[in-house]
């Protein structure tokens, strides 16, 4: 009788899994994105939203344009018309207050339950709803401004080149960042949304008038000077006005303040650092709130 002994079956190497780190990565990238996208679907229901956000500043650039544009020649630094000097502080207000109310939305959501709802909800991280506010917003800031970058234009007020665009864009996303950050924690908290209302109410025109929007630091007394100069959107406005004028080496001049000379570097650099840490503030916030 003969035998037959079984054919060994070679066993192969399990498949490799994918990695911890990178499924982590697509799970919070696709949470960011389907908050993100939910937001874009509450903008295209009310479009007046993002309407009003660029008319208002428009009917500024315009209104102020006008309104100086018979200034006696050599009143402002440089020589510049009115219009070209205030159209850097338009944009950045544009930004600004867009940024300023990234808060809203989110303190809605908490006020109805929805951040409730996420919270029963498997998130891989609940940073991810503080990534789907920061790219909601910037992508409605940077469309603001292009818009006001492109009426200022039309206007007679000139554009930045290559270089200067891409100066500006990196100003603008410091700054929407920075602001959209300091929103979020207000938001976070904060009681509710008349609160968070108010905030933004009394924050908006006094930081737009202590700058360098509409005046410079040599039109203003000294006390003031001192808060334009210390002033965030100061550190915005002046790349922004340099990159207009052509200046765009980081290491030029670009405010005279009282405690020294800045650099567009070292304005980048206080926003940079500034974004950074109201970021890393969010975070116990959020755990606070959302526990």
């Amino acid at each position: 009788m003969t035998t037959t002994l079984p054919v060994p079956v070679p066993v192969r190497d399990p498949a490799p899994g994918p990695q911890p780190e990178a499924s982590a990565l697509a799970e919070i990238s696709q949470e960011t994105l389907a908050l993100t996208r939910r937001l874009f679907v509450q903008l295209q229901r009310r479009p007046s939203t993002l309407v009003a956000g660029v008319l208002q500043p428009l009917i500024w650039l315009v209104l102020f344009g006008a309104l100086f544009a018979k200034a006696p020649e050599g009143l402002l630094p440089g020589g510049i018309s009115y219009g070209r000097f205030l159209g850097a502080g338009v944009i950045v207000f544009t930004a600004f207050s867009a940024a300023l109310n990234a808060g809203l939305p989110v303190m809605f959501d908490r006020e109805f339950g929805f951040l409730n709802r996420l919270l029963v909800a498997p998130l891989r991280s609940r940073s991810s709803i503080v990534f789907a506010s920061v790219l909601y917003i910037t992508s409605l800031s940077l469309v603001q401004s292009l818009a006001i970058m492109g009426t200022a234009a039309l206007l007679g007020y000139g554009w930045p080149g290559g270089a200067g665009l891409l100066l500006v864009l990196v100003t603008l996303l410091l700054l929407v960042f920075a602001v959209t950050a300091l929103s979020l924690g207000l938001a976070f908290a904060l009681p509710g949304h008349i609160e968070l209302i108010a905030v933004i109410f009394v924050a908006n025109l006094p930081l737009l008038f202590a700058s360098t929007a509409l005046a410079p630091l040599s039109f203003m007394p000294a006390w003031l000077g001192w808060l334009a100069a210390l002033n965030p959107l100061t550190f915005a406005i002046e790349p922004i006005r340099a990159a207009y004028a052509g200046q765009v080496s980081l290491t030029a001049v670009v405010l005279e303040a009282p405690y020294g000379q800045l650099s567009s570097a070292t304005c980048l650099g206080v926003l940079a650092v500034l974004a950074a840490g109201l970021f890393l503030l969010i975070r116990p916030l959020l755990d606070r709130k959302l526990t």
